[in-house]
């Protein structure tokens, strides 16, 4: 079949159909689908100066149970920066990278929710950077092409998303900035949400007002909304027909299931709610009511039992005794101000802390909250220990991480250890809030990792990170600028919907159950003075300027307390002086053209300074020197041996050196490594000499005053000049005059 022949009957193969939005700095974003991996279920592009973000869905067969098995990928191609994959291989790697990770579950976190809540066929979303704009980040773009191409699938949508980056720059903010910008913003922040509302925020700051915060996130919104405005007049035009859903429950069989339920369990479900019972307790009393319902005869006469049991109808008496245990739960809150520990909406949970738990650790915090606990350990390490990455800006090092870690133990469960994507996400979360008040690495030359491993979870976990990190911080004696303090907040509407009316109750340092089943996980981190990391998450539609200022506020108030009590249990600042444990680690600068000298012919000189000190030493190509010592004094033996390699003579000092050479004129003398000087033979003695050997032999040691450096680098030397004067001869003395006549 010819070009025109298919193109007459199925249409032109590539076929582009855009849409743009304009910045408010000119610039233009382009949605476009139409051209490229048609066959996926929904596809497109979206595009920002000479960045390329393709997103594809796909979806497999309807699943059983009320899970949503929904997957996001995200990946950075090396060739989208015109780059070659660093390393043996010369393919990218199967695994994501940890950036991508969290790129991907930026994208994840706001388009979970639109889809419906009975929906629970397999979904997978890829997104896929193709072309880098080297002056910009290209993965909030992601957000709006994964948007876009679920949209124009035949999936169930329930509005279009949109992502952007802001970064505020002395007081303004700045949409979709620059690296260059974010490097040196006090804010930068990623906010994605609907036409509609804010629905995720997350970001890092330095100490900045809530105010600010507000204002960024409004400022992003204004141009989200044009974003998902776009994204809609594509849908519009283009879009496959929608799928049918069949309603979660359906039938009066259901209605009487419903009711039955209730009768059965509703008196003594609403006694353990207000029985201010701990999490290891309200577990298991809920799973031994839920087990106890499905036994009881007034269910069993509905869904069957044994072999005539209906599963379908006994998976819906599970659902409706979890939108039970919800709705008592609410209520409680809601009526009475009160949750199911017995706090009121405002009260952080018991903080208990443990400072120096590990006797070998550099630094080490134990720090607990509620039934949240984490340990937390600080190693301090050299410029060697780095953290080497690579990206579509090429390749780099980190001097600073933090490590979360989740093991199932911490609630009580078995399972397969390994890696998750939480535990990055909250690795990251945790890292980010720490980072504005670390030591700049010109001041405090260590690398420093954090390690957080969780040993008991109810809630908050990253925050309980935070905390535990910071006090392991200044346990270690990194001389942090301020303390960090971190807490999860939590809201309750009564509606559903902010818009909708009804009340509202915003809650400090919510548990786990807390955020399952509440509306709102609002995390915060920062100093006395302000904000330096922030994570939200909403569920609910029409949060506005006031409620999330209300909420900073809470969270503003819970944190003092927080940093309150690691003050008064922990440290109040960081230890006066490094952990002993750790290297001494020194600094210092030498001339790059000394470089060479320091390093030797294939690094005999700067290995045969380890091998004889201990230190590690590092040594870049701006001629910056890092001295890893396992002993202070061993430190200042390796500066002494550097600072003599790269000496330069100075006229006027005394050097104790060694003869190296001796010429009929005079003898070289070696008074710094590499570097010798002549002596005279008219300034060996302070007599005349008639032979160079009849004063010095070669291998003794002299000592000798520099006289000078030559223009040609030659230096005079001498040794007359640090002998003692002569004393001046005596005055010749004087003859004896005659005795005296003795009278006889």
């Amino acid at each position: 079949m010819s070009t025109e022949a298919y193109q007459a009957k199925y249409g032109k193969m590539l076929d582009p159909k855009e849409v743009s939005v304009n910045l408010p700095d000119g610039r233009v974003i382009t949605f476009e689908t139409g051209r490229i991996a048609k066959q996926a279920r929904g596809s497109a592009v979206a595009k920002m100066g000479d960045a390329f973000v393709l997103s594809t869905v796909c979806y497999g067969e309807e699943k059983d149970g009320d899970f949503f098995p929904l997957t996001v990928e995200y990946r950075e191609k090396s060739y989208a920066a015109g780059r070659l994959p660093g390393g043996y291989s010369k393919r990218e790697p199967g695994r994501p990278s940890d950036e991508e990770i969290l790129s991907a579950r930026i994208i994840d976190r706001p388009i979970r929710p639109m889809f419906p809540e009975n929906f629970t066929r397999e979904v997978q979303v890829i997104v896929q950077v193709l072309s880098s704009d080297k002056k910009f980040a290209p993965d909030v773009l992601g957000v709006s092409a994964a948007s876009l191409s679920i949209g124009l699938s035949e999936l169930p949508f329930e509005q279009q998303v949109a992502a952007v980056r802001v970064a505020v720059v002395d007081g303004q903010n700045i949409v979709m900035p620059t690296y260059d910008q974010v490097a040196v913003a006090d804010l930068d922040l990623v906010v994605a949400g609907t036409e509609d509302s804010v629905c995720m925020v997350e970001g890092g700051a330095y100490e900045v007002s809530e105010d600010t915060m507000i204002g960024a996130i409004l400022a992003g919104h204004e141009v989200i909304k044009q974003m998902c405005k776009a994204q809609q007049e594509l849908v519009d035009r283009c879009a496959k027909p929608k799928m049918e859903l069949k309603p979660k429950f359906v039938g009066e069989e259901h209605d009487k299931l419903v009711a039955t339920v209730k009768d059965v369990v509703w008196d003594e479900l609403n006694k353990d709610v207000h029985s201010n019972m701990v999490k290891t307790d309200f577990y298991p009393a809920m799973a031994d009511l839920c087990a106890r319902m499905l036994e009881d005869p007034r269910i069993l006469a509905i869904i069957g039992e044994g072999e005539a049991q209906n599963a379908q109808l006994a998976a819906d008496a599970k659902g409706i005794f979890s939108d039970l245990e919800r709705t008592a739960m609410r209520e409680m809150i809601l009526n009475e101000g009160v949750r199911l520990d017995g706090r009121t909406t405002t009260e952080v949970r018991p903080i208990e802390i443990e400072m120096g738990v590990l006797p070998r650790a550099h630094g080490s915090a134990i720090f607990q909250r509620g039934e949240t606990q984490g340990l937390v350990i600080c190693t301090l390490g050299t410029k060697a220990d780095e953290q080497r990455f690579e990206s579509l800006q090429g390749e780099g090092a980190k001097s600073y991480m933090l490590h979360y870690n989740f093991p199932p133990f911490s609630v009580g469960e078995c399972k397969k250890l390994g890696l998750s994507r939480r535990e990055i996400g909250h690795g990251h979360l945790a890292e980010r809030s720490l980072a504005a008040v670390l030591p700049l690495p010109e001041d405090f030359p260590y690398t420093i990792r954090v390690v957080s491993e969780i040993m008991e979870s109810n809630g908050s976990s990253s925050m309980a990170s935070v905390c535990g990190g910071c006090l392991s911080l200044m346990d270690a004696g990194v001389p942090i600028k301020a303390p960090v303090a971190g807490i999860a907040m939590g809201l309750i509407s009564e509606k559903g919907s902010v818009k909708e009316g009804g009340k509202i109750k915003i809650l400090s340092d919510i548990t786990g159950t807390e955020d399952h089943l509440g509306d709102m996980d609002f995390k915060v981190t920062g100093t006395a003075e302000g904000i330096t990391a922030f994570q939200m998450d909403i569920k609910i539609r029409g949060i506005t300027p006031e409620l999330m200022r209300e909420a900073l506020e809470q969270a503003r108030q819970g944190r003092i307390h927080i940093l309150g009590r690691m003050a008064e249990l922990g440290l109040p600042a960081p230890r006066p002086h490094v952990s002993e444990k750790a290297p001494t680690m020194l600094k210092m600068r030498i001339p790059t053209t000394k470089i060479r000298d320091v390093i030797g012919s294939g690094g005999s000189v700067i290995k045969g300074m380890q091998a004889q000190t201990g230190c590690t030493i590092n040594i870049d190509d701006n001629g910056n020197i890092d001295i890893a010592a396992p002993t202070g004094k061993a430190g200042e033996v390796c500066r002494r041996m550097i600072e003599e390699l790269t000496a330069e003579p100075e006229p006027g000092r005394k050097y104790k050196g060694k003869v190296k050479t001796i010429q009929p004129f005079g003898a070289f003398v070696e008074i710094l490594p590499g570097r010798d000087g002549l002596v005279h033979i008219s300034e060996l003695a302070d007599r005349r000499v008639d032979k160079v050997e009849d004063v010095v032999h070669v291998g003794d040691e002299v000592e000798v005053l520099c006289l000078g450096v030559d223009p040609k680098g030659k230096v005079k030397l001498s040794m007359k000049a640090l002998l003692p004067p002569k004393a001046a001869p005596a005055a010749e003395a004087a003859p004896e005059a005659p005795a005296a006549p003795t009278e006889a």
